[in-house]
């Protein structure tokens, strides 16, 4: 046999080119598009998604290899803190290459590893090097929805990886067995798969440590040598295995896999089942289990009684999963699953709320007013001059020192324009201050008044803008 020994086999047979690369057509294309047109692009980075195993470093590896990227790659033990990221991606980003490539190409592979407590400042490092890197950014993520990476997600264009079929995988297995000349039963590689749950990484881990040093792979040896896997399902994988189960105890097994818990899976379920079920009485029975499930749930709440809460999730399940009974094909249709709408509006919601806030803080400390009196009097007045007068909503906006996150919450429509006036100033005083260093803060804030033009008179205008909320 041609065992190299020692050398994992994940690495030995990891696609060196695009056509080696199982499956991921739509992913392949959207990639290599996004790259022929950067820095041209809407947002400077690529987040790849998909469950553990389907390819998503694999493709950005076989890409760098194909198209003649040098690929700087970080994996989530190097970005634990902001000090490693800007001394190792950030200058690698800025600098000319070591090894006489043309471009380069940057991977962060596994940001949900990130910790937001436990790896402070990790997140803000990263927004800021996809801010000022002069090479493409491309990360990988498991789950994209973790609420540590909602200040990554405006930034990145998704691409999703789907989970590998059975039929995909097996043909890679077999290959690996021919090329180690290794016989290998059907029934061995079908349990490999199968315990794998759509990992092709483990699933080829899983085939090393049976085959290696054997010149037969056997289903007695393979049981015997390899022990259950408990593997927590993320939410599209959670819903899939829902409605493609057979069997009501295969339904019900689900939740206790899933990284949802039941009020999640709850509005997973609301907002998928129309995406999965077509036909009109297969519809009705899912969403009578829903709403059922959704009673139960109610009076849990009332009364506190958890014993209800095995039928709710009986409903969820397995009620759901048997619902699909006119049209069975359904329940095995690829589909492609939305995020919970009433999640996002509600996260949204919440950092609306924090933007407001924060702006009620600014106009209470140099207005001399209560946040209340912000919240209901000042603001509103705000956005009538953010969305009638650009050019003095930035001029304000500049002088209390907003940011542009509060600029947008103000100005609505005309936020564009604002963000022009705004970004333009704000180089006038840094400019000023630049070619006029001064060591007084005096000094300082005459410069920044003359530079945006806020001299006494505008000063008075200002005042007066503001004059009725001094009379409370």
């Amino acid at each position: 046999m041609s065992h190299e020994r020692g050398i994992p086999w994940t690495l030995k047979y990891r696609p060196k080119t695009l056509i080696e690369v199982i499956d991921q057509e739509e992913a392949k294309s959207k990639v290599i598009e996004w790259l022929n047109k950067w820095p041209n692009v809407s947002k400077k980075a690529l987040l790849l998604y998909g469950p553990p195993g389907c390819g998503k470093t694999s493709l950005v590896e076989a890409i760098a290899n194909e198209y003649g990227y040098e690929l700087i790659e970080m994996n989530a033990s190097d970005f634990r803190r902001k000090t490693d990221i800007e001394r190792i991606a950030l200058r690698a980003s800025t600098s000319h290459s070591l090894f006489g490539f043309n471009k380069k190409m940057i991977l962060l592979d596994e940001i949900d590893g990130i910790s937001a407590r436990e790896d402070e400042g990790a997140l803000e490092a990263i927004q800021e090097l996809i801010e000022k890197s002069n090479a493409p950014i491309i990360m990988t993520a498991n789950n994209p929805w973790n609420q540590n990476l909602r200040i990554l997600r405006d930034l990145a264009e998704f691409v999703q990886l789907k989970k590998l079929t059975k039929t995909d995988m097996r043909s890679m297995l077999m290959r690996i067995c021919k090329a180690e000349k290794i016989i290998c039963n059907e029934d061995a590689i079908n349990y490999i798969i199968e315990r794998s749950e759509g990992d092709l990484r483990a699933a080829i881990n899983d085939l090393q440590s049976v085959g290696e040093g054997f010149s037969e792979v056997t289903l007695e040896r393979t049981k015997l040598l390899l022990r259950p896997r408990d593997k927590e399902k993320d939410p599209f994988e959670t819903l899939r295995s829902i409605f493609s189960a057979n069997y009501s105890w295969q339904a019900k097994a689900v939740i206790n896999q899933s990284q949802l818990d039941y009020e999640q899976l709850k509005m997973w379920l609301e907002e998928n089942i129309p995406l999965q079920y077509t036909n009109l009485e297969d519809l009705e029975r899912a969403f009578e289990a829903l709403s059922k499930a959704d009673l139960y749930i109610g009076r849990i709440a009332k009364t506190g009684d958890w014993d209800l809460l095995s039928y709710a999730i009986d409903l969820m399940t397995a009620g759901i999963a048997l619902s699909a009974k006119n049209s069975s094909k359904d329940k095995y249709r690829w589909i492609k699953y939305s995020f919970p709408q009433r999640i996002l509006l509600a996260s949204k919601l919440k950092e609306i709320r924090s933007i407001r806030d924060d702006i009620a803080q600014i106009l209470a400390y140099h207005l001399h007013v209560s946040t209340s009196v912000a919240k209901n009097e000042i603001i509103p007045l705000l956005k009538t001059i953010f969305t009638t007068d650009p050019l003095k909503a930035a001029k304000i906006a500049l002088g209390l020192g907003f940011t542009e996150k509060m600029i947008e919450y103000l100005a609505g429509t005309n936020k564009n324009t604002i963000l022009e006036h705004y970004r333009e100033l704000k180089k006038r005083v840094v400019s000023h201050h630049r070619s006029k260093p001064s060591k007084s803060i005096e000094s300082n804030n005459e410069m920044y008044k003359e530079s945006v033009g806020l001299n006494k008179n505008s000063k008075k205008e200002e005042r007066n803008l503001f004059a009725f909320s001094k009379k409370k």
